[in-house]
């Protein structure tokens, strides 16, 4: 029998972490997470995070370059509340021992790097590698601390409600954990539930995620009751490396903002035809224009040029960056950058409150797998990890302000009618298709067409993996390529209710955008 917390928390990313050094002063916190505890897309973080710091910057210009790159459905609420937020929430991670880049010495003023997408430089940063900076100073904290228990190798199968139970009104009494070591189930009883388990981007063939964004957040959500909006809005990385053995290695949005180049297998530059603000546009419409130059002239990558910089500047502001091409054989102080767009980033998820709260009591939703309403149609770059720390912070306020009610003793998980399964090449094969159909019919350009083709593959490998996941004993690789193919669903059935073109939404078939903003919402 596995012990109840007050508080179970499922990932390890910012938020997750966040989340539970918040709690844990005076709450008892379970933090799960399916690999080790650096394995989330935080770690992968290289540009840094957005917050208002400049004497010459202002909230209200942060929040206008917020809307603008939300294209007009970014709620006004939200965005607020998180860019007013932003400096206290810097100031949170330095005191947690943070250290990010300063001008010069340790008493320095931060050092400020600018975007696509942002009209100031507020980006703070901890040279290239900012996300791994963050996520080694607060995971150092996560495993001193004597409140924290850390659950590694642990994936989250289902949430246990009361409604499935039948005790009472519904809300959030834990979950059911397989330990991937033991190959057992654990039943984990809590008070309050934080989903933080990242984003989606392994449902693409392609994408700049860690092999742990399956969507599982967003699954287990929807499966216990939460509506979820604007899941078509994905957002492709316009610059992931292109190389044959560079898994989803990213290439920095930093790199254009310090003066990197587009350029065609010529040396041409494309950028500025397709937009006044070429290189420094922001990610959609970058990637968009990326696609429609590889699609026109049947190229299998474009180039990004920081080179002319000299090696002193890039050697100095991108290390990891030039440090990993070199790797590859590609010196980018010398020749430029192979790239191609990748999945990187789901605007969509859970609805949540400014609380963090989920339509479900007891269940909050935090960073890639909730939807707050601050990335409208398309993130503004390095306002991610922003708000990964406002909404850790605030749900972990609203949880701390409840009286924790008493929970109900629950069942253990149930193998007694399920057998090992005979043929794990199944699960293998629908993982592939699944993403192939989703790279080559929900990308970057759509039609209704192709989505139409996307949903009837998707259905019928619901169905045949609902009855592999009924008969046979769960499996790490089970419980993702259910959450995968549940979460491809939304994303494709979210993507046919918009009939429009907007932000990250791209339709052959709507290319105009209506008057009216409004969110895709999708109740179970």
């Amino acid at each position: 029998m596995s012990p109840d917390y007050d508080v179970l928390v499922i990932g390890s990313g910012l938020a997750g972490l966040a989340a539970a050094l918040r709690l844990a002063p005076t709450r008892r916190v379970a933090l799960v997470t399916k690999n080790e505890l650096m394995a989330g897309a935080s770690a992968w973080a290289q540009g840094g995070i957005a917050a208002v710091w400049d004497s010459a910057d202002t909230l209200e210009a942060h929040a206008r370059d917020t809307h603008i790159a939300g294209a007009g459905l970014c709620h006004d609420d939200s965005v607020r509340f998180v860019v007013e937020r932003g400096r206290r929430s810097i100031q949170w991670l330095v005191d947690q021992g943070v250290a990010f880049t300063r001008e010069s010495g340790e008493a320095a003023p931060l050092h400020l790097t600018r975007e696509g997408g942002h009209s100031h430089r507020r980006i703070v940063h901890a040279a290239d590698a900012t996300g791994n900076a963050v996520q080694r100073t607060l995971i150092e904290r996560v495993r001193d601390h004597p409140n924290i228990d850390v659950l590694e190798w642990h994936i989250a199968i289902d949430l246990v409600t009361a409604r499935k139970l039948g005790t009472g009104p519904d809300r959030c009494l834990g979950a059911y954990v397989l330990d991937n070591k033991a190959g057992k189930v654990k039943t984990i009883g809590a008070k309050s539930t934080v989903l933080a388990a990242g984003g989606t981007g392994k449902v693409y063939l392609y994408t700049t995620n860690p092999d742990t964004a399956t969507g599982d957040g967003v699954a287990m959500g929807w499966r216990a009751g939460c509506p979820v909006a604007n899941m078509e809005f994905v957002q492709f990385h316009p610059t992931c490396l292109y190389h044959p053995h560079a898994k989803s290695f990213l290439i920095s949005e930093a790199v254009r903002g310090e003066g990197g180049l587009l350029l065609l297998p010529s040396g041409e530059r494309f950028m500025p035809k397709h937009d006044p603000r070429a290189e420094l546009a922001p990610r959609d419409v970058v990637a968009r224009a990326i696609d429609f130059e590889m699609k026109k002239r049947g190229l299998d990558c474009v180039y990004l040029d920081i080179a002319h910089k000299g090696e002193a500047f890039v050697r100095e502001h991108f290390p990891t960056i030039h440090a990993r091409c070199l790797e590859f054989g590609i010196d980018i102080a010398k020749e430029p950058i192979p790239v191609v767009p990748a999945a990187h980033y789901s605007c969509g998820g859970l609805r949540v409150d400014l609380d963090g709260r989920t339509h479900l009591p007891g269940l909050y939703a935090l960073g890639e797998v909730a939807c707050t309403g601050l990335h409208g149609a398309n993130r503004l770059a390095s306002n991610s990890l922003l708000e990964c720390v406002v909404y850790a912070d605030a749900a972990a306020a609203d949880i701390l302000a409840r009286s924790p009610e008493a929970l109900p003793k629950l069942p253990e998980w149930d193998e007694s009618r399920v057998t090992d399964a005979d043929e794990e090449v199944v699960i293998a094969h629908n993982w592939d298709e699944l993403r192939r159909s989703m790279w080559s019919y929900v990308g970057i350009v759509r039609t209704t067409k192709r989505l139409e083709r996307a949903r009837h593959r998707i259905e019928l490998l619901q169905e045949e993996i609902e009855e592999f996941y009924s008969a046979f004993r769960v499996s790490n690789d089970l419980i993702e390529l259910r959450n995968l193919v549940l979460t491809a669903n939304l994303i494709v059935r979210s993507a046919l209710m918009r009939r429009e073109s907007r932000g990250l939404h791209y339709s052959l078939d709507y290319p105009d955008t209506l008057p009216e903003a409004r969110d895709t919402v999708l109740v179970p």
